[in-house]
């Protein structure tokens, strides 16, 4: 499996003839680098960690573009249903659905899920972390955006993910050292361990030099991507 972060939560897993994004916020992304094409090419599957504007992001469009299926919450596939979404896989927490070679698991995060409109604010279903398995593949857990919860060792004991890809930034997500106490407590037999949504804003801690200490010695491998150059797990 190839997996490549485009800044903030934005990634591409390749494997068995498959490309899925997760969260792909690239307009008005400052972080992002990237060609929009190539990294549409082939899209077969956009996952949706939660309904803001940094992970819904480019979802639409690239839906449009591609006719890649969108798979998220309910209230989030009925909103981007009325936006124009033709296709579709709404979901709930601690649902599975089969998506043709693979498996999406929508599991618990905590926090918020909604879009702001016009001053207008529409709640859009749970914010979840989305577990992607495959035969053969490592298992991928991508948190979303969540603080550390008890929970998660349920997630790990369940689901056994080799892969996790784990927020640090602060302010609206785990900061760098309580995401480190996360992975350590609970996903200490992950192969990987990549941080993300971080560096993307000033709100926002620079880099994932605080997270990288906290686990040094810790016996555990932490990727820290270059972006759009993809990592092979």
């Amino acid at each position: 499996m190839k997996i490549t972060w485009y800044g903030h939560s934005a990634f591409r897993l390749d494997f068995a003839g498959k490309a899925v994004l997760i969260d792909p916020f690239f307009t008005g992304n400052p972080a992002f680098e990237g060609d929009r094409a190539r990294i549409n090419e082939g899209v077969s599957h956009i996952l949706v960690t939660h309904g803001h504007g940094d992970h819904v992001g480019d979802t639409l469009d690239i839906a449009k573009a591609t006719g890649a299926k969108v798979v998220t919450n309910f209230e989030l596939c009925m909103y981007l249903a009325k936006q124009g979404l033709e296709h579709f896989d709404p979901m709930n927490t601690g649902g599975t659905t089969g998506q043709g070679g693979f498996t999406v698991t929508l599991v618990r995060a905590d926090h918020s899920s909604g879009l702001v409109e016009m001053d207008v604010t529409f709640p859009l279903g749970s914010a979840n972390g989305v577990i992607v398995k495959a035969m053969n593949e490592p298992t991928v857990y991508h948190m979303g955006d969540t603080d550390i919860f008890g929970d998660m060792a349920l997630i790990a004991e369940i689901h056994q993910p080799d892969v996790v890809i784990v927020p640090i930034g602060d302010r609206f997500t785990m900061g760098p050292e309580v995401a480190a106490l996360a992975v350590e407590r609970y996903f200490k037999n992950a192969k990987a361990v990549i941080p993300c949504h971080y560096g993307s804003f000033p709100p926002l801690v620079p880099n994932a030099d605080r997270f990288v200490a906290a686990l040094d010695g810790k016996g555990i491998q932490v990727v820290v991507p270059h972006k759009t150059v993809g990592v092979t797990v």
